[in-house]
């Protein structure tokens, strides 16, 4: 069974009250229990693993190394900044797919730069939760 290691960043643990015009109303626990829902569903098995603390997510991308097929990421604020997360995806050399709720293209102009889809093979921005769901799909695909 394929495994898929999904990574949400910085302040996605707010979801549901957190901007809920941006990232809307639905809670993170909504959030896992659909992704989790949708990896039964395509026959992958999956673990969800979110961290405001950047070293949190480059260990948890580290260890990810011969244990899974894929990642799925939401850098969050990372996204912008973090060459260091970057460097661990390229050193893990798994296929990643970037996923964004929002559409960071269309919000302020210091979103719209990110280090991780230097690397990623596909970036899915403005779909909601949707994105992780099209994300899955893809890396089953792949």
């Amino acid at each position: 069974m394929k495994k898929i290691l999904v990574i949400n960043g910085p302040n996605l643990n707010m979801l549901g009250f957190r901007e809920p015009a941006i990232y809307g109303d639905k809670s993170y626990n909504a959030l896992v229990d659909q992704i989790v829902g949708e990896a039964s569903r395509l026959g992958v098995s999956v673990e969800v693993f979110q961290s405001n603390h950047e070293g949190e997510i480059i260990d948890r991308i580290q260890q990810a190394y011969g244990h899974y097929e894929g990642i799925v990421i939401n850098p969050a604020a990372y996204t912008h900044t973090s060459v260091a997360i970057l460097d661990a995806l390229k050193g893990v050399g798994l296929p990643t797919v970037e996923v964004h709720l929002s559409d960071i293209n269309s919000r302020e102009d210091f979103r719209k730069f990110s280090y991780v889809s230097l690397y990623a093979e596909k970036t899915i921005c403005g779909k909601g939760f949707g994105g992780y769901i099209e994300a899955l799909e893809y890396l089953c695909r792949r």
